[in-house]
């Protein structure tokens, strides 16, 4: 076997999944970070659906088969990965995690995973990729052409090669439950918010106030060529500009602007994959944005399929959901090349900085490694559809 291996520190041995980290991350967050990075939007169908729709694919296991010069190498766009998963674009986690994204993104580039730093970031992106040139950049369209070309030359210019377009956030989601466990971007100053900080110390003098002192106040630095609003702020206003008016005049833009690979984010339905591909984009990603945009949003795993066969010579890759070995094999069996998973290495970036990073990765691998073995496969390209059944009861 060829995956890489690290021994753990023996405080992270009693974390044996990414599920671990979870129940670590609530007692280490404030409840309005948590809320943050836990939630989705309204009643929670589809966080839920996208979590329970595994259960709906059962494997069919093949027997003596030789898999022990097994892999779980994988080669996207060009690049060979150590596993067919990578972390996908979280915002805002430099307040759930010190220096977040940096842990994030160093975590993935010793691991050898993609990772894609989201526009809506604290840390400037020129940070990332001079750590991690390897970093994939998301981006969420801003609402006039002119901003649109200077975020582009921007990332452009910071020497990213892969550009990842997150189209399914015309507006702005009802979270419901950011308002209630008080959460707001900006973060208001409140009596409540001030004793949240202080009844969870670990995390206000190790991330909030270790930020604050040696960087200053955080800003949304990256969805815009310019600097955006502060994290905390009693009366600025953070830009949630209606995107409701763009289309893919804007993606045909943007492809003749960026040289580098192009992937469109937040695809469900076969006519908006085929467009992708008729306006140039190199890849796709199914994806429901984790449950956070609209509730009662079909799972990416129910469309995947389709959408794989709207897309035979292009890459497929989806999110949303994705927490085990398993998980990740259902996917590529219906047809995925690659998964991005986002709220565990949150989570474990919160409770365990880069370490708890490494040891979420290096746990994943494993189980799709062992996955692989007990399926009777050596290589992620031999996980097929005739591995897998779907339920009928």
């Amino acid at each position: 076997m060829t995956t890489r291996q690290i021994a753990p520190p023996s405080r992270l041995g009693h974390i044996l999944c990414l599920d671990d980290f979870e129940p670590l991350a609530r007692r280490h967050l404030p409840a309005p970070v948590y809320a943050y990075v836990s939630g989705g939007v309204e009643r929670n169908q589809t966080l839920r659906a996208n979590s329970s729709v595994f259960e709906e694919y059962e494997f069919v296991t093949r027997v003596l088969v030789d898999t022990s010069k097994r892999s779980t190498e994988t080669t996207l766009f060009g690049k060979k990965w150590s596993a067919p998963f990578g972390i996908a674009p979280m915002g805002i986690c430099a307040l759930s995690a010190y220096r977040g994204d940096i842990v994030l993104s160093n975590a993935a580039a010793r691991e050898n995973i993609p990772m894609i730093m989201s526009g809506s970031s604290l840390i400037r992106m020129e940070e990332i990729v001079q750590g991690n040139p390897d970093a994939w950049f998301q981006a969420y369209l801003p609402g006039g052409d002119s901003e649109i070309i200077a975020l582009i030359e921007r990332v452009k210019a910071c020497g990213y090669g892969t550009l990842v377009l997150t189209l399914d956030v015309a507006i702005a989601a009802n979270r419901e439950n950011n308002v209630r466990a008080g959460f707001s971007t900006p973060l208001r100053p409140s009596v409540r918010l001030a004793w949240e900080g202080m009844s969870h110390p670990r995390w206000l003098f190790g991330t909030f106030l270790k930020t604050l002192a040696k960087h200053g106040m955080p800003h949304f630095e990256n969805n815009y060529a310019r600097r955006g609003a502060p994290i905390l702020s009693a009366s600025i206003l953070r830009d949630f500009s209606d995107r409701g008016h763009l289309s893919w005049e804007q993606i045909r833009m943007i492809r003749r602007l960026w040289p580098g690979t192009l992937i469109l984010k937040g695809i469900l339905d076969t006519r908006d994959a085929r467009l992708a591909l008729d306006h140039g984009a190199d890849g796709i990603i199914v994806s429901n944005h984790g449950g956070r945009q609209l509730d009662g949003t079909a799972s990416p795993m129910r469309v995947l399929p389709s959408i794989v066969d709207a897309c035979k010579d292009t890459p497929v890759m989806v999110d949303s959901g994705f927490r085990r070995g398993t998980d990740v094999l259902k996917a590529l069996a219906l047809g995925a090349k690659f998964v991005f998973i986002g709220r565990p290495f949150n989570y474990a970036a919160a409770v365990a900085g880069e370490a708890g990073v490494r040891r979420g990765l290096t746990l994943l691998r494993e189980e799709v490694s062992r996955d692989m073995a007990m399926l009777g496969a050596s290589s992620p390209n031999e996980i097929r559809r005739d591995c897998l059944l779907a339920r009928t009861y």
